[in-house]
């Protein structure tokens, strides 16, 4: 069943699929907690619930909360959607797995926040607005033995990503990667890119990651 994607809301994409493999290698016992994180349509959330996980969605876009609602109810399954900021709305709160795939597109006019469907992929001149964010707060919400699993462009550094959590205490690698063509975001800024020094001269594919990142018990 394809979910319901309202308009402005980010559709499920090749991070999404890349994500859901991640998903599938991790063993999730009945009832273990789940957090989406940047839930846009619910595909993830859908997919931790029908694995038996007790989810939690949140999205600061209100199309997204109520599609990720809409698709939750369609597909019977229970997922409880929060509309906030990253964390923000489940502050107090511990998981088993954390998964997100928040904006990583180094974007120009960094200075900006970024506003109605941009803010699904722009993620500042790095592409780290909200990642460093993540790699802040995320850990704080694992339980003992919990997992992050985050994805995003190679474009935004995951050497970074990586630093940042291991240097929380948690034991992060890259776990999946893919090649894929430019996406409409990606063409549309090519020449800034390259004028930034992020991609070649000859480079039209993007490579996404997967960061795998453990609490140790």
């Amino acid at each position: 069943m394809n979910p319901l994607v309202l308009p402005g809301v980010y559709a499920p994409q090749e991070d999404t699929d890349l994500l859901a493999g991640a998903l599938s290698d991790e063993p999730l016992p009945p009832g273990a907690e789940v957090l989406d994180v940047g839930t846009g349509s619910g595909a993830l959330a859908l997919e931790a619930a029908r694995r038996g996980g007790r989810v939690t969605a949140v999205d600061v876009s209100r199309r997204a909360v109520c599609a990720a609602r809409w698709n939750a109810w369609r597909a019977r399954l229970p997922v409880r959607v929060r509309h906030g900021n990253l964390f923000e709305p489940v502050q107090g709160q511990s998981f088993d797995l954390i998964l997100t795939n928040p904006p990583y597109v180094p974007a120009p006019a960094a200075g900006r926040e970024p506003r109605g469907p941009a803010r699904a992929w722009d993620a500042g001149g790095d592409g780290r607005l909200v990642l460093d964010r993540i790699c802040r707060e995320a850990p704080e919400l694992l339980r003992p033995g919990g997992v992050l699993l985050v994805v995003h462009s190679a474009l935004s550094d995951p050497d970074r990503t990586l630093a940042h959590l291991r240097a929380t205490g948690l034991k992060a690698s890259v776990t999946r990667r893919r090649r894929i063509p430019f996406g409409p975001v990606m063409r549309s800024r090519e020449d800034w890119l390259r004028e930034q020094g992020l991609l070649s001269a000859d480079e039209d594919n993007e490579e996404l990651v997967v960061v795998r990142a453990e609490l140790p018990c």
